[in-house]
């Protein structure tokens, strides 16, 4: 029981960090509040329990040591990131070329499937996160743990980040009310593109 703690507390830890995911879920709330927040959270939650499965059940590790598909993973992950982050800036500058008053509330697209195919996309094109379930778990259940050991490791690590970013997007609706003007709106969209393709650069690197 201690160890399995130890490893909730890792777990923990991982999901606090800021990532693409955590940065995901609360743009979607602060621009269209809880509901599309929970929707991209979604997104991400299946993604993880897809890559705790695939890393559970062996097939992981055979991704992880062909090196064709691990860095076809990777250059889809960095494409991604890329791809939300360009999103982001020409959604700022598109609210900056409408000429719209400063305290105008522009509507929000409020596509519920979208949200959760962002957030999917966004978590199960990151290698790292299949590569610390390959990795990490071992070192807790030990090389000869079984399916059902790893598993229930992995769908913990996915329960946790999933009610970390449930916790985000608690207290970024919060904020979302009073944050629909047109220059607020266009600051969160600047600084997410700007921040995506950092992480995107920063994934195309690894390795390389």
């Amino acid at each position: 029981m201690t160890q399995y703690l130890s490893f909730v507390a890792l777990a923990a830890l991982l999901a606090i960090a800021p990532g693409p995911d955590s940065l995901l879920t609360l743009r979607s709330t602060l621009l269209g509040g809880r509901r599309r927040g929970a929707w991209t959270a979604s997104g991400i939650l299946v993604a993880n329990i897809v890559q705790g499965v695939v890393a559970a059940s062996g097939l992981g590790a055979l991704l992880m040591h062909a090196e064709t598909v691990f860095r076809i993973i990777k250059w889809a992950g960095a494409t991604y990131l890329a791809y939300l982050g360009f999103l982001a800036i020409r959604a700022a500058w598109r609210m900056r070329s409408t000429g719209a008053a400063p305290d105008t509330k522009l509507p929000l697209r409020r596509s519920p499937w979208s949200a959760v195919w962002q957030g999917f996309l966004c978590n199960i094109t990151n290698p790292k996160v299949l590569a610390f379930n390959i990795a990490v778990l071992p070192q807790f259940v030990g090389a000869h743990a079984g399916v059902a050991t790893l598993l229930t490791y992995a769908l913990t690590l996915s329960a946790v980040g999933a009610i970390v970013l449930v916790g985000l997007v608690g207290l970024a609706g919060v904020a979302s009310r009073v944050l629909q003007r047109v220059t607020v709106r266009r600051s969160i969209e600047g600084a997410t593109g700007v921040v995506m393709l950092g992480f995107a650069t920063a994934l195309a690197a690894e390795g390389s």
